[in-house]
């Protein structure tokens, strides 16, 4: 069963708000910083459609939904308090199709927060694979 989103997993929601299709040449560091500067933007603007469709993994999406709500309803109920959210992106590393973002993140009135972000590579573009 999913547990609700914690404070401290808001800030690493924005890092993924760049997961979004990037290509053009760029880097997979580039295109996965991108990818988390997205997830952080979507994120800020509450926009959970977004992260649902084009910013987190299909196996996180279908984890999400095991709570029996649509992904952007869980996400909504999850993370639709955060205020002010900042995130603040660190080492990258990227191995074949798999990547790791350190970041660090807050939200007015919660503790600033250091985490880990997992992406994986979808098609062509990076995508969230864990917010753990």
């Amino acid at each position: 069963m999913l547990r609700p989103v914690r404070p401290r997993f808001v800030a690493v929601l924005l890092v993924a708000a760049s997961l979004s299709g990037c290509g053009g040449g760029l880097s997979d560091t580039q295109q996965v910083q991108a990818a988390v500067e997205a997830f952080g933007r979507a994120t800020a603007a509450k926009d959970y459609q977004g992260l649902c469709d084009r910013l987190l993994a299909p196996d996180l999406v279908q984890e999400v939904e095991q709570a029996g709500l649509p992904c952007e309803v869980a996400l909504r109920e999850g993370l639709g308090d955060v205020q002010a959210p900042t995130l603040t992106i660190g080492a990258i590393k990227v191995d074949d199709d798999k990547a790791t973002a350190e970041v660090n993140s807050a939200a007015q009135g919660q503790p600033p927060s250091r985490d880990t972000l997992q992406l994986e590579r979808v098609g062509d573009s990076w995508r969230i694979a864990s917010l753990r």
